[in-house]
């Protein structure tokens, strides 16, 4: 799901139940030292929090947020039942949501470019380096954004986030120019990539728990934009908007 800072900024910071609903993390808000960082803190976890609380059908308030050591959120109490994954780049807010198996999600500016020849060692292996290196400069570019945010959402998911060596960590691509994951034969990881907003490059992660899946296994949709609720939220979860279109990772 994805939405912007912009458009939860006044529903969020006008709400007089902001401090219960940000709970243990009111004080961290309070504190942050910047006022601008103070903002996206605060309306990123109220999204957070409104993501989860669709997918449970429960309040917002109800939903105690905490982190695991490397910053990873997840729900008090839920243990796996329900698994958060977020992430943000300039205005777009991204959340995973998964109820079968941990989840990751990375955002960058679609047109963003990061040096292939100075970062090529740290994110990619030899084969991946030399499939890379073999493209024309322009295609370079946006496969190698695409495969830094795959990476991360994956690491994300594992929990480790940038403490793992990206070049560790190998991908190959299938006839439809799907990612796979080296070594996973049995097929327990999907990832996807996808245009959001026509500017931003969305990678997701997700390995499937085949004991929570549905008969039939899961899809793995576009992400939806979730909307901010009122200047005062009802009770209940907001209703998570219909998919946009999907984008580089469909090629």
């Amino acid at each position: 799901m994805h939405t912007t800072w912009g458009q939860w900024l006044t529903p969020a910071l006008l709400d007089p139940g902001l401090r219960p609903l940000l709970g243990r993390d009111w004080l961290r808000y309070r504190e942050h030292p910047a006022p601008a960082g103070r903002l996206s803190f605060a309306v990123s976890r109220v999204v957070v929090k409104y993501a989860a609380a669709a997918a449970l059908q429960v309040p917002a308030d109800r939903l105690d947020l905490a982190y695991l050591p490397g910053g990873r959120p997840v729900l008090r109490g839920l243990g796996a039942d329900l698994q958060v994954s977020l992430t943000h780049t300039d205005e777009l807010i991204v959340v995973g949501v998964s109820r079968a198996g941990p989840v990751g999600v990375d955002a960058e500016p679609a047109g963003r470019r990061i040096s292939f020849e100075l970062l090529r060692d740290h994110v990619c292996t030899v084969e991946e380096a030399e499939l890379l290196a073999a493209l024309p400069e322009e295609e370079r570019s946006v496969q190698f954004l695409r495969l830094w945010t795959l990476k991360e959402a994956y690491t994300k998911a594992l929990g480790h986030g940038l403490r793992r060596r990206f070049s560790a960590v190998g991908f190959g691509w299938d006839t439809r120019g799907t990612a796979r994951l080296a070594g996973d034969t049995d097929g327990e990881w999907i990832f996807a990539t996808h245009l959001v907003e026509e500017r931003f490059l969305v990678s997701e992660a997700h390995r499937r728990d085949d004991a929570r899946m549905a008969p039939g296994g899961i899809r793995t949709p576009a992400p939806a934009p979730v909307r901010p609720p009122p200047a005062e939220p009802s009770q209940g979860a907001r209703v998570i908007g219909s998919p946009g279109r999907q984008g580089p990772g469909q090629r």
